[in-house]
């Protein structure tokens, strides 16, 4: 077996605690870059410039997009369906009041009374 030589090597208390911190301190964290935020203004000005680069249809990123979401937060689910059906339904009842004044005037010229069942088939 081999003999090696072992030397310490120790510090004075002092001149260690000098010269080694010693003391425990979390590294602060690093401030993260500030982010800009885009004003609506801003936005719209944006919006304005890229209009026609935007495509029209597609899930994300395009103008359908933008409907669908928009309407959905204002609250129109399905901005053109009910109202559509709103219209339709006036448009039956008016076309039922022309075609009922149309017989009147039809039958105070003619003195012919006109059938009901022409307006009930309607």
């Amino acid at each position: 077996m081999a003999n090696y030589p072992l030397n310490k090597i120790s510090f004075n208390k002092d001149a260690y605690e000098r010269t080694i911190d010693t003391s425990f301190a979390q590294q602060p964290l690093p401030t993260p870059p500030a982010t800009k935020t885009t004003s609506v203004e801003e936005f719209f000005t944006l919006y304005n410039a890229l209009f026609y680069d935007i495509p029209v249809d597609g899930d994300t990123n395009s103008h359908t997009y933008l409907y669908r979401t928009s309407g959905e937060y204002a609250g129109l689910d399905n901005p053109t369906g009910q109202d559509v059906q709103v219209l339709l339904d006036e448009i039956t009842i008016l076309r039922q009041d022309l075609l009922t004044a149309n017989q009147t005037i039809l039958t105070l010229q003619t003195n012919i009374p006109i059938s009901s069942s022409v307006s009930s088939s309607m």
